[in-house]
C-alpha cells in the first residue's frame, strides 16, 4: 500500500534507503551506523504516515503514530543508559507502543481471528505461550515483565488481523522480531548467524506492515464503494 501524495512517497523513499544501510550495516557489524541510522527509522514511518493522511487523522491514524513515538524512544532511550535498566527501559516503551496499537485495532476485533479462521488463534497461542515457556528459565527478575510484554504482543498480533491482510502480517512479523530478542535474551546458547540483521529486518517490516494496513484501512473507509464490512469499522 504506497502512499499517494509526493512528500509521503519522499519521505518512504528515504525510509527504505536508510532501513537498507542500517540492515548492511547490521550485516557488516558496524554498531556507529546501525545505531545511528536506527533511530532515524520511525521517525521517517511516522512523517511519511503524517503526510498521507490529513485532518481528522481519527482514531486509528493517532493512535499508530503514538505507537511509532514509542517504539523510536524503545529504539533510543535504551542507549543512554547501561545493563538491565537499559533492557527495561526499552520493553516499557515498546510494551507502551503494543498498548497503542492494541487500542488502535481493538475497534475491529469482530474482524480478526477472534471471530474468524479461529484455528488460526490457536496457532497464535501457542506460540506466544511457547516463547514465553522457552524464556522463563532465564527471565529471572524480569519474569513479570516477560509475562506482560509476551501477553500484549500476542494480543496485538491478533488483533491486528481484524484490520487488513497488511496489518495481520505486520502483526505476525513484529511476534517473530519480538521473540527473537526474548530467545537472544532469555534462553542460554540461543543466537541466529547475523541475529542482529534478522532482529532489525522483522521489526522493520512489521512496522512498514501495520502502517501500510493503516493506510489501507483509511481508504476503504473513504472510497465511495468500499466494502460493507469495511464501511461498519469504526474509525
Amino acid at each position: 500500500m504506497l502512499p499517494d501524495r509526493r512528500v509521503a512517497q519522499l519521505l518512504l523513499g528515504v525510509f527504505a534507503v536508510v532501513s537498507a544501510i542500517h540492515l548492511l550495516a547490521q550485516l557488516l557489524d558496524r554498531s556507529r551506523l546501525s545505531g545511528g541510522t536506527q533511530v532515524l527509522l520511525m521517525p521517517l514511518l511516522a512523517a511519511a504516515l503524517w503526510e498521507e493522511t490529513s485532518t481528522p487523522r481519527g482514531r486509528l491514524v493517532s493512535l499508530t503514530l503514538l505507537a511509532l513515538g514509542f517504539s523510536w524512544l524503545g529504539d533510543t532511550a535504551p542507549r543512554l543508559v547501561d545493563g538491565d535498566p537499559a533492557f527495561l527501559l526499552m520493553v516499557g516503551f515498546f510494551l507502551l507502543a503494543q498498548v497503542c496499537y492494541i487500542v488502535a485495532f481493538l475497534p475491529y476485533r469482530h474482524h480478526s481471528l477472534l471471530h474468524v479462521h479461529r484455528p488460526w488463534l490457536a496457532a497464535y497461542v501457542v506460540a506466544v505461550v511457547g516463547l514465553v515457556a522457552a524464556c522463563v528459565g532465564g527471565a529471572a527478575d524480569m519474569l513479570v515483565p516477560v509475562l506482560v510484554y509476551g501477553a500484549c504482543l500476542g494480543t496485538m498480533a491478533v488483533l491486528s488481523t481484524g484490520l487488513n491482510g497488511y496489518a495481520g502480517v505486520g502483526g505476525a512479523v513484529f511476534l517473530v522480531s519480538d521473540g527473537l530478542i526474548a530467545l537472544e535474551s532469555f534462553v542460554p546458547g540461543f543466537g541466529l548467524p547475523a541475529q542482529g540483521f534478522w532482529v532489525m529486518a522483522t521489526y522493520v517490516a512489521a512496522q512498514l506492515l501495520l502502517v501500510a494496513g493503516v493506510l489501507r484501512a483509511r481508504s476503504d473507509a473513504s472510497s465511495p464503494h468500499r466494502p460493507a464490512q469495511v464501511s461498519d469499522r469504526p474509525e
